[in-house]
């Protein structure tokens, strides 16, 4: 897991950024080695990452990562003051799987456009606070999101306003919450993902379907091919009877049917 170093400062809000020449990836730390807070968390967070990789999965002008640092100043570097978002999404950009983190200098200035972050008893504090300040006023993150994987009812969402910061979203009859950075909703669903039962945070399209994981779309696929051959054995099998039918008719008025 990627611990973020602002659990352990009381507010590291950074105002301003101070850029810097790139640095050679040796010189930075993109991986402390901690685990996730619980499994839970990780299904989460790899579920959220799956679906939308595999959903825009004709697209290369889109990077999806999670359980990674951003680094974005000098600063950071020297402190490790850094940055692990559960969940980020930056448009337009290339999609290189290769990264090891996303550095803001070396991504021509670009912030993650979507956070999502996946609560826990420790974290929930700075995550609704210290780290919302930061992706508001100096990510400048369009939409931020937040959700325990423990508590059933803990979405919530803010999409930012130029001239208002962070305002909340409104949630839809579902209690689905609309991102309109990634034309998606952001709600929960109740299923199995892996060997855990429980209620997960899902995207869903404009028409309300779920946005499915690779091995869900397999098997919807599997169910599909499924479904037409049953249906083709089933339009078989009434022509077949159809056919004896006839047959049956034929010796009945005193006709042999092979003789036709």
């Amino acid at each position: 897991m990627v611990t973020d170093p602002m659990l352990k400062q009381p507010d590291p809000l950074t105002p301003t950024v101070d850029w810097v020449p790139p640095m050679p990836p040796t010189d930075l730390i993109f991986d402390d080695g901690e685990p996730l807070e619980t499994n839970r968390h990780r299904i989460a967070m790899n579920g959220l990452i799956r679906s939308l990789k595999h959903h825009w999965s004709d697209r290369q002008d889109v990077f999806v990562g999670g359980n990674m640092f951003i680094y974005y100043s000098s600063k950071q570097v020297r402190n490790q003051d850094f940055r692990g978002p559960d969940f980020f999404v930056v448009m337009d950009v290339d999609s290189d799987p290769t990264r090891l983190g996303w550095v803001v200098w070396e991504e021509n200035g670009r912030y993650p456009d979507v956070i999502v972050e996946l609560l826990s008893d420790s974290t929930e504090a700075v995550d609704l606070g210290p780290k919302k300040r930061l992706y508001e006023q100096v990510f400048k993150t369009k939409d931020y999101f937040v959700f325990h994987p423990f508590q059933s009812h803990s979405l919530q969402g803010w999409h930012l306003h130029s001239d208002r910061g962070y305002q909340p979203l409104e949630s839809n009859q579902q209690d689905w919450l609309w991102c309109q950075t990634l034309g998606l909703w952001l709600g929960i669903w109740e299923g199995k993902v892996e060997d855990d039962t429980t209620v997960w945070l899902r995207f869903y399209d404009e028409a309300g379907n779920l946005v499915l994981l690779p091995e869900e779309a397999a098997q919807q696929r599997a169910d599909q091919e499924q479904q037409r051959a049953d249906q083709e054995q089933q339009r078989a099998d009434q022509e077949q009877q159809r056919a004896e039918r006839l047959a049956t008719r034929l010796r009945e008025l005193g006709e042999d049917p092979n003789l036709l």
